[in-house]
């Protein structure tokens, strides 16, 4: 696949994330959160009304947001990163934890890798992950605003997902619940260094699903938007091949 598709495999490899550069179009990215700041009830013009540290918006599947995750730039990366025909098109770009600028604790703060199955469980809890990362190929970070060192970006542990790997192999296809990973706190990962999620509006972390991250407070001045989708893995079929 070229140079440049073996240097974002590598960089995948050994850090867990890529970070997609002008993925979708600013113009998109604006659209986009026209939508969402009617549907927070904040006015964008008034402080004051920004009462809330975050706002959690969920499955946004018009034009803009289903636009924004499938441009030939992000195809072509899922096929580098999951391989062709592995992988399943956006129909939504998934919730929108909508982060505003407060001093109040928004508790949801703690370390944590997104669980991909057993959703049906009623404590997220009891949601799993296992080895073979059942139902998701990618965790990814949508930036629909312009995001700052100070604008609440999503911190990454660089290299983390080895760490949960190893803790998720011996468990087989049951896997662990979040529970189960959280028991310990992520303390495998705890040495490793830290990068946060910032870039401007259009750009798109490709995360692997076992990736340590947690939100952080805003210190900025102005809310970011930012939506985190999975992308999920095409079905298998019964000769073990995936459709094309």
């Amino acid at each position: 696949m070229g140079l440049a598709g073996d240097i974002l495999r590598q960089q995948f490899a050994r850090d867990g994330f890529v970070r997609i550069d002008e993925a979708f179009p600013r113009a998109l990215a604006d659209a986009g959160r026209a939508i969402l700041w009617r549907d927070t009830g904040c006015d964008p013009d008034d402080p004051a009304t920004w009462t809330r540290p975050v706002i959690r918006l969920g499955m946004y599947s018009q034009a803009p947001f289903r636009e924004a995750a499938n441009t030939p730039v992000l195809h072509a990366a899922f096929d580098q990163l999951v391989g062709a025909g592995r992988w399943l098109p956006c129909g939504a770009l998934g919730t929108f934890p909508v982060r505003f600028p407060s001093p109040e604790d928004p508790g949801d703060t703690g370390w944590h890798i997104d669980p991909s199955f057993a959703y049906d469980h009623p404590d997220f809890m009891e949601w799993r992950a296992n080895a073979a990362s059942r139902g998701r190929a990618l965790l990814m970070l949508f930036l629909f605003s312009d995001v700052g060192p100070d604008d609440a970006p999503t911190r990454l542990r660089v290299g983390s997902h080895a760490d949960i790997a190893r803790r998720l192999a011996p468990a087989g296809e049951a896997g662990l619940t979040l529970r189960e990973l959280a028991a310990t706190g992520f303390a495998e990962s705890s040495g490793r260094p830290e990068a946060l999620a910032t870039g401007p509006a259009g750009t798109v972390y490709l995360c692997h699903p076992f990736l340590v991250h947690s939100a952080q407070p805003h210190r900025g001045t102005r809310p970011r938007f930012m939506a985190q989708p999975p992308l999920l893995p095409a079905p298998v079929t019964p000769a073990g091949s995936r459709p094309r």
